[in-house]
């Protein structure tokens, strides 16, 4: 039976390199945090007991988190060794492993964990080291090994010497710890080296000459350890992470027909048979029924998509539209929208903080704002509901059944009510009655020979 374990997150560090004024654990990759990403690995390995040390920006870093996660402030960097002893009252008394892990790795997976843990307690080691093998090991610290293949000590690349230089296990700066012989450790520890610091890696030499052993458990996928320090590596994270969000689905039966141009936020969820065209992207907390296509260069934005549903080259952001609807292709769903069932929302058609009652159709070339559109009616090309008075907006109701003919202007506040008819070319400033005909159009008048003159 595996011993009780709790998590601790480094997370102060201001990340320099980011030339951001944003701290760099609040970086998104897939539309999330990376630090959310860590706190959500924990929790995927089964460790709930999770404590997050903050020191940059400490105030939006600790709201960014759940309100569960312990928040421990270091009001000075001086070193990862030193950061760790900030946690002390965390793990105090606490007997059974202590997971560190880096707030800026969001690659981290569940079962990269759960090995870290297993190889420490089958191994009996008081400190088990996350490595990696990496052909060019610069810049990373090295893992100095025994003859038994235990961990002597890591020495860091600013200190090792050219001998040290040529092992090519390097340190991911994640660890299991057996708790209380690292809270003796930590008292140990001093800043006699280049940069002066309190290094976590020097309590391994310091566990050593307590008698007890340490080791290392390898991930078989270094991307395992990415951590991001600069722009560019969070784009390449961003690569990795959107292969990984677009393998998962669809290995549940998603069809892409380019995933490298696919762009899905990892809150997104996608049912089967869906197919997702070139360029498409999909942010936030999207959600895509069955059978359903996106077409090409389409971005939705915590949409919600229902069955057999059609998008051709639209932007859909913060609306729901419902089974079996056509959008597109350039239709702009703006927040607040609700689309119905066997809708047609048609090119060049924006819909804003509306509803449309199923069957209703709006084929081309008209701007729904602010407007309650009832079943079946059908809005031709060029109608616009006149909204907006200069002062504030008012709504536009047009009951099941009703037409409402090419080029007409819906001066808001109307009701256009169930069965009317509106004719091609109208103005409508007062409410439309039951199977009604409304003409609000000048007469015609011809001059003849009017050019002449």
């Amino acid at each position: 039976m595996m011993k009780q374990s709790k998590t601790i997150i480094l997370a102060a560090g201001q990340g320099t390199r980011m030339h951001s004024q944003k701290p760099k654990v609040l970086h998104q990759v897939c539309g999330k945090n990376i630090l959310d990403y860590v706190v959500e690995v924990s929790r995927a390995a089964g460790i709930d007991d999770i404590g997050v040390i903050v020191g940059y920006q400490a105030d939006v870093v600790t709201a960014s988190l759940p309100p569960e996660v312990a928040i421990m402030l270091q009001k000075e960097q001086l070193g990862t060794g030193h950061a760790v002893v900030q946690a002390l009252p965390f793990f105090d008394n606490f007997q059974g492993n202590l997971i560190v892990l880096v707030g800026d790795a969001p690659l981290i997976r569940p079962e990269t964990i759960e090995g870290l843990v297993s190889r420490h307690e089958t191994n009996g080691y008081a400190a088990t080291v996350l490595t990696a093998e990496f052909a060019d090991p610069t810049g990373y610290g090295r893992m100095i090994k025994n003859a038994a293949n235990e961990l002597v000590r890591i020495v860091e690349e600013k200190d090792a010497s050219p001998e040290e230089k040529m092992v090519r296990e390097i340190n991911s700066g994640m660890y299991c710890f057996d708790a209380q012989t690292l809270k003796v450790a930590l008292q140990e520890l001093k800043t006699d080296n280049a940069q002066g610091e309190y290094y976590l890696t020097d309590v391994i030499e310091i566990i050593r000459k307590m008698g007890k052993t340490a080791g290392t458990y390898t991930t078989p996928d270094c991307e395992d350890i990415q951590a991001i320090n600069s722009k560019n590596q969070l784009a390449e994270a961003e690569v990795v992470m959107r292969k990984r969000i677009n393998q998962k689905l669809m290995a549940a039966g998603v069809t892409m027909i380019d995933p490298a141009t696919t762009y899905i936020s990892s809150q997104t969820t996608i049912g089967q048979d869906t197919i997702l065209y070139p360029g498409v992207i999909l942010e936030g907390e999207t959600v895509i029924g069955h059978d359903t296509t996106i077409g090409a260069n389409s971005h939705l934005v915590n949409a919600k998509i229902g069955n057999h549903v059609t998008i051709q080259n639209s932007t859909i952001l913060d609306s729901a539209v419902d089974d079996a609807t056509s959008v597109g292709p350039y239709a702009y769903i703006r927040p607040g929208s609700r689309i119905g069932k066997h809708c047609k929302v048609g090119d060049f058609v924006e819909v804003k903080n509306s509803i449309m009652g199923d069957g209703a159709k709006a084929s081309h070339l008209t701007y729904i704002g602010d407007g309650d559109v009832g079943e079946n009616v059908n809005l031709g090309c060029g109608t616009v509901f006149v909204n907006y008075d200069g002062k504030k907006k008012s709504r536009t109701v047009v009951e099941k059944d009703a037409f409402v003919g090419c080029n007409t202007n819906l001066i808001a506040p109307v009701t256009v009510k169930e069965g009317a008819y509106i004719a091609a070319g109208s103005t409508i400033t007062d409410d439309v009655p039951e199977e009604s005909l409304a003409i609000a159009r000048a007469r015609q008048v011809n001059k003849v020979g009017y050019l002449k003159k």
